[in-house]
């Protein structure tokens, strides 16, 4: 039991540690995701501002600062409350005898980097995409997805606004597959994880761009926009579930993009008595009386 505890609040530590010192500048900057995040941030709202999509959008749009500050508290903040527990799932796994070498499917130690960051990219982004599909297809999951869905006026801010139990149902699922399939993961992830953040920012973003004929590869605002909604096609829960890539709606014929105008409407039905704040929204799903 006692080494459990230490497990746990050693992890804990460990991770409010690495952020104060990412906000202090005393971690290499190519691993710094606090300054990263905000680097990433700044320069898509430029890009906003230069270059708005739907023009009449005020640069501090509907929920902009509500939208910000999902994005520290789920970056950050949740991770650091849940880090200890994901530690204890793998030391779990570990006493019981479950291991990446015991259950990875391949061995990619010996590829080059370049190799391992693509597939590494690629496991994620499928877990990812497949994960966004059930958010959606069932009811239990969709009441907490429905707060990244809240979104009236899309903008950058909105990539991480999101309920924080999407943690719990996207993470284990992501650190399974990568310890099946990869065994590890690649030392210079953090690659993978940037090339992520800046996707996702661009998708949310107010900034009209489809990337040419990489746009059956690359996910975009304009096919990213329609995810978000208010119509969905007829007998279909959702349609365009591209997290970083477009490839697997194209693949499982999700894709979807009857205009690109980016003047349609957002959200769901019933919108319009979905919860204003934060406390309200990061509560809702649990309430017997939510749809």
């Amino acid at each position: 039991m006692i080494k459990y505890l230490d497990t746990f609040f050693n992890a804990f530590n460990g991770t409010v540690d690495w952020t104060w010192k990412s906000i202090l500048f005393e971690v290499p900057w190519y691993t710094n995701y606090f300054w990263g995040l905000i680097t990433i941030s700044l320069f898509v709202w430029v890009l906003e501002i230069a270059f708005p999509w739907r023009k009449e959008q005020s640069v501090f749009r509907k929920d902009f600062w509500l939208d910000g500050f999902y994005m520290f508290f789920n970056f950050f903040i949740f991770s650091i409350a849940i880090s200890g527990f994901y530690k204890l799932l793998q030391v779990g796994f570990t006493d019981i005898g479950i291991t990446n070498k015991t259950i990875a499917l391949i061995n990619p130690s010996s590829w080059p980097l370049w190799l391992q960051l693509v597939v590494f990219f690629i496991i994620l982004d499928f877990v990812q995409w497949f994960t966004h599909t059930l958010l959606h297809k069932y009811s239990f999951l969709w009441k907490f997805h429905k707060v990244h869905h809240s979104v009236k006026e899309m903008g950058f801010a909105a990539h991480l606004r999101y309920h924080w139990m999407e943690n719990i149902f996207y993470k284990p699922l992501k650190t399974f597959a990568v310890m099946i399939l990869f065994g590890f993961e690649p030392e210079q992830a953090y690659i993978v994880h940037f090339i992520a953040i800046t996707i996702g920012h661009f998708n949310h973003a107010n900034i009209k761009i489809t990337w040419g004929p990489l746009k059956y590869i690359i996910n975009n605002p304009v096919m990213h926009l329609q995810h978000h909604a208010y119509d969905v096609p007829e007998g279909k829960y959702g349609v365009n579930f591209g997290i970083s890539l477009s490839l697997w709606d194209y693949i499982f014929k999700t894709n979807y993009i009857p205009e690109d105008s980016g003047t349609i409407n957002l959200g769901f039905p019933g919108i319009d008595k979905f919860p204003k704040s934060f406390i309200d929204q990061n509560t809702y799903g649990f309430r017997k009386r939510n749809n």
